[in-house]
Parts: C-alpha cells; sequence; structure tokens
C-alpha cells in the first residue's frame, strides 16, 4: 500500500495515511477515462431543443388555392415546410443524451483518475479541513504556505461549511462532498486536497461499488 503523509492545518505532519493500492494504485485507463468524461459531458446536456414540425405550428387549415388550372405549383398547405413559417423537416426533439455504461467501467475509470493525480503527486491529505473562519483569504494564505497551486478540489467527507464559504470566491478552487467525487472533477482540477475521512469514504464506496 502507498503511504500519503497526513498534515494539519498548520501544515505540520501528524502521522501517515495509508491508501488501498487498487484504487490509487492501478495503471491509467485511458479509455475508461474518455468514456467517463463524454457520458458525464453528454449527461449535464439538457436536450430541452425543440421544433414545431407542420402538424404543430398555427394555420395552414385551408389549401391556398385550386389544385389546376392556375400555373402555380399544386399546394395543400400554408404550414408545409417549404413556405415561410411554416413546419420545420426533420428538426431537432427533445431527447437524452446520456447513455449506459456497466459498473466495471465506472469504479474502472475513477480508480484511474485517482491513480493518476497520486502518481504525479498532486494528492494532499489532512486531518481536517475544518477551517476556523469562512474568510477566502484565509484559504489562499493556506494554499500559498502549503504551496497548492494551480486549480485546487477540495474533498471532504463532512460539510466543513467554512471551507465551502471560502471557497466560492476563489477562482480555480472549489469544494466537493467524498461521496460525490467524480471524474470530471478531478481530471479539471490540477490538485486533490483531501482530508482523512474522505480518503476512507471514497475508498469504502469504490470496493463495494
Amino acid at each position: 500500500m502507498k503511504k500519503v503523509e497526513v498534515k494539519n492545518l498548520k501544515l505540520e505532519k501528524v502521522g501517515d495515511i495509508s491508501l488501498n493500492d487498487s484504487i490509487w494504485a492501478i495503471e491509467v485507463h485511458e479509455d475508461a477515462l474518455k468514456k467517463m468524461v463524454r457520458l458525464q459531458l453528454a449527461s449535464a446536456r439538457q436536450g430541452t431543443h425543440k421544433t414545431k414540425n407542420r402538424g404543430e405550428v398555427s394555420g395552414g387549415g385551408r389549401k391556398p388555392w385550386r389544385q389546376k388550372g392556375t400555373g402555380r405549383a399544386r399546394q395543400g398547405s400554408t404550414r408545409a415546410v417549404q413556405w415561410v413559417g411554416g413546419g420545420i423537416a426533420h428538426g431537432v426533439q427533445p431527447r437524452d443524451y446520456g447513455f449506459k455504461i456497466n459498473r466495471k467501467e465506472r469504479v474502472l475509470a475513477l480508480n484511474s483518475a485517482l491513480s493518476d493525480k497520486l502518481a504525479n503527486k498532486k494528492v494532499y491529505v489532512f486531518d481536517s479541513l475544518e477551517f476556523p473562519t469562512n474568510k477566502t483569504k484565509d484559504i489562499k494564505e493556506f494554499l500559498k504556505n502549503a504551496k497548492i497551486e494551480g486549480k485546487v478540489l477540495f474533498v471532504t467527507a463532512d460539510d466543513a461549511e467554512n471551507l465551502f464559504l471560502g471557497c466560492r470566491n476563489l477562482a480555480n478552487t472549489y469544494h466537493i462532498f467524498a461521496d460525490e467525487i467524480n471524474v470530471l472533477d478531478i481530471l479539471n482540477a490540477d490538485v486533490l486536497v483531501l482530508d482523512q475521512d474522505a480518503v476512507k469514504v471514497i475508498e469504502e464506496g469504490q470496493n463495494h461499488a
């Protein structure tokens, strides 16, 4: 098992935590990662786009002119697709863009994302992320002192209200709960900052997935 040092908010080492190799030290599976990202992006699409076909637009109940003798092309309705204000042929309709991937692929993708971050030394573990205040400047100072740069994803097992409130106005800094962790958020972040309990929640969730 890989060991990562655990620090407190004062950046003092308070111990080590052993990480499950089957979750944090696997070979990164690129195809599973790509598929999971596509699924998350597709599922986020609203799919509420809608055009009206000729049966849904108003008007057109009467034939615009008689069938023969006018010299013009025959027309049955002013709501036909070739008319201005008519229906749309083969237009977009509401749909769900999501698709299914099996459970093993989901687990493999998340484990790959976590393993990639750990392999690149972009995972930091703290005994607690319960900040004493909800001031943005305190979190900014903490990150500066810890030399944590780039997009930061804080992951906590519990509420951590002060952390959540302090992150809101800080650019490129985000917070989620451990049971909400997902591939897209991990890959979008440069650094993962977790509390000890979050690590346990993630490992339990993956072991029972």
